[in-house]
C-alpha cells in the first residue's frame, strides 16, 4: 500500500478542527473536534479517567469501544487518532475484505520496522468482522506494530473472538442521558458555524422531547432537530406539530438476533418472577413495538408459567396456552392484547419454583445414578410368564389401601425415600 493512503486518512483523522461542508449533515458538522466539546461519557472522559488520561498525555492503547448508537465512539477514536503520533487508518468491517486487512498490516509492518512508527487502526462495525478477518490482526496487536482501536454496539463477549479480546482494553459507553442530549441540540441550535445559527427556536420542552425520542443517540436527535427545522419558517419555532411531523414513528433500538433481544426477554422474566405487573406490561410492549416475534414472546411466557408459578397457580400454564392460539390466529397488531393479558396475570399470579427445583434434581439423578430396573411390582404382568417372574407382586392399589402411599415405594431401590421437593415447596 503506498503511503499516499496513510497520509490522507492520517490528515483527516488529524485535522478535526477543519469543518464539515455546510451541505453535510448536521450531526456530522456538529461532530466534537476536540474534548472540550464531548459531551456524555464522564465515567470515560474525565480528567482522571482512561480516556481523560490518554487524551491529554497522548497515550494509546489497544480498545474496542462498545457502546449504543450515537454514543461517540467514532468521535473518540477520532480524538485519540488526532492526540496520537501514530499513523491513522480507518476500516469500515462492512466494506473491507480479508485482502484489505492483509494490504494495511503488511504496511503497518513496515512503516514500524522503517521510521518506528506504529499505525492505528480504527475499525467501525469490529463485530461485521467474521473469525479469519479478526485472526489477521492478532500478531501485529501482539507485535506493537499497530494500535486497534474497534467500535461495535454489539457485546464483545460474543462478536470478537478471545484472543483478540484479550489483547486490548474494553471500555463500555452509555447511551447518553436526557440533559446531555439536551446540550448536544441546544449547541446546534445555536451555533453560528457549523449548526442553525439560531434560524429556528426551540423551548426546553421541546428538545427535552427529542432527547427522550432519540433513546440516547445523538446522531439520531440531531437529525430529528434538522428534519424539523427543516417544516418551520425561519425565525419560527419549533412547535407539537412540527415535531410530530419529524418524528412520525420513534423506531426503538432492537435487534432480533442480538443482544438487545436477550436484554428484553430477560427483563420481561424477571419482572413477571417478581410480580412486578408494570414493569412486565412495559417490556412486553417495548418488545412488542420494536418487532419481535409474538410467538417467540408466547413461548416464553408458557415457560414463564411452568418455571415460575406451576403448581402454585396451575391455571397459568393454561392462559399462556391460549394466548400463544390467540395470536397465532390474529397476529399483530390484534394478537398483542393477548400476549399482554398473559404477561399481567403471570405477574399477578402466586409464585413457585418447586416444580422447576424438582425437575432439575431429578434430572440430575437421572443423570448421575444407574439406570436401575423398574421394581418387579410395578410393572404390569402381561402374560403368564411375567407373572411366575414376580411382576406385579406385591403392588398395593391405592384407592383401595390408603395406607399404600405411604407404604409402598415407588422410586428404585439406590434412590429410596428420595424427596425431589422441599416441605415448604409442595404445593
Amino acid at each position: 500500500m503506498a503511503d499516499g493512503l496513510f497520509d490522507d486518512a492520517e490528515l483527516a483523522a488529524r485535522d478535526l478542527s477543519r469543518p464539515s461542508p455546510r451541505d453535510a449533515p448536521l450531526a456530522e458538522r456538529m461532530r466534537p473536534r476536540t474534548l472540550d466539546e464531548f459531551i456524555g461519557q464522564r465515567h470515560l472522559v474525565g480528567a482522571d479517567r482512561v480516556l481523560g488520561r490518554a487524551l491529554r498525555d497522548g497515550e494509546t492503547q489497544s480498545l474496542i469501544l462498545w457502546g449504543p448508537p450515537g454514543s461517540g465512539k467514532t468521535t473518540l477514536a477520532r480524538l485519540i487518532a488526532a492526540r496520537s503520533d501514530a499513523r491513522f487508518v480507518p476500516f469500515s468491517a462492512v466494506m473491507s475484505g480479508i485482502k484489505e486487512i492483509k494490504s494495511v498490516m503488511t504496511a503497518a509492518e513496515g512503516e514500524r520496522k522503517r521510521a518506528g512508527k506504529r499505525t492505528l487502526v480504527f475499525i467501525d462495525e469490529i463485530h461485521r468482522f467474521n473469525k479469519a478477518q479478526q485472526d489477521a490482526f492478532l500478531p501485529f496487536v501482539e507485535r506493537g506494530d499497530i494500535v486497534l482501536i474497534g467500535a461495535t454496539t454489539e457485546n464483545p463477549s460474543f462478536e470478537v473472538i478471545s484472543a483478540l479480546l484479550s489483547r486490548v482494553r474494553v471500555l463500555i459507553l452509555e447511551p447518553l442521558s436526557v440533559a446531555d442530549v439536551v446540550s448536544i441540540l441546544r449547541h446546534a441550535l445555536e451555533d453560528a458555524e457549523r449548526g442553525l445559527a439560531g434560524r429556528v427556536r426551540a423551548d426546553d420542552a421541546t428538545l427535552e422531547a427529542m432527547a427522550h425520542a432519540s433513546d440516547g443517540d445523538a446522531r439520531r436527535a440531531l437529525t430529528l432537530l434538522e428534519t424539523a427545522a427543516g417544516l418551520v419558517r425561519e425565525g419560527e419555532a419549533i412547535d407539537e406539530h412540527a415535531l410530530r411531523e419529524a418524528l412520525q414513528k420513534k423506531a426503538l433500538q432492537y435487534d432480533k438476533s442480538g443482544e438487545e433481544h436477550f436484554n428484553l426477554i430477560s427483563a420481561l422474566h424477571k419482572s413477571v418472577r417478581n410480580s412486578d405487573e408494570n414493569a412486565s406490561l412495559y417490556w412486553i410492549t417495548r418488545m412488542m413495538q420494536a418487532g419481535e416475534d409474538g410467538n417467540y414472546i408466547a413461548r416464553r411466557l408458557i415457560r414463564m408459567a411452568s418455571e415460575d408459578i406451576g403448581l402454585a397457580d396451575p391455571r397459568a400454564l393454561r392462559v399462556t396456552l391460549d394466548a400463544a392460539e390467540a395470536f397465532e390466529r390474529l397476529g399483530y397488531p390484534e394478537g398483542k392484547l393477548a400476549l399482554a393479558q398473559a404477561a399481567i396475570y403471570l405477574a399477578r399470579a402466586k409464585k413457585s419454583n418447586a416444580d422447576y427445583v424438582a425437575l432439575g434434581r431429578a434430572e440430575d439423578d437421572v443423570e448421575h445414578t444407574a439406570a436401575d430396573p423398574v421394581p418387579l411390582h410395578l410393572r404390569n404382568a402381561t402374560t403368564e410368564l411375567m407373572k411366575r417372574a414376580g411382576y406385579g407382586q406385591g403392588y398395593r392399589y391405592a384407592h383401595d389401601d390408603p395406607a399404600a402411599v405411604d407404604e409402598m415405594e415407588c422410586l428404585p431401590p439406590a434412590l429410596e425415600g428420595r424427596n425431589y421437593f422441599d416441605d415448604a415447596g409442595k404445593e
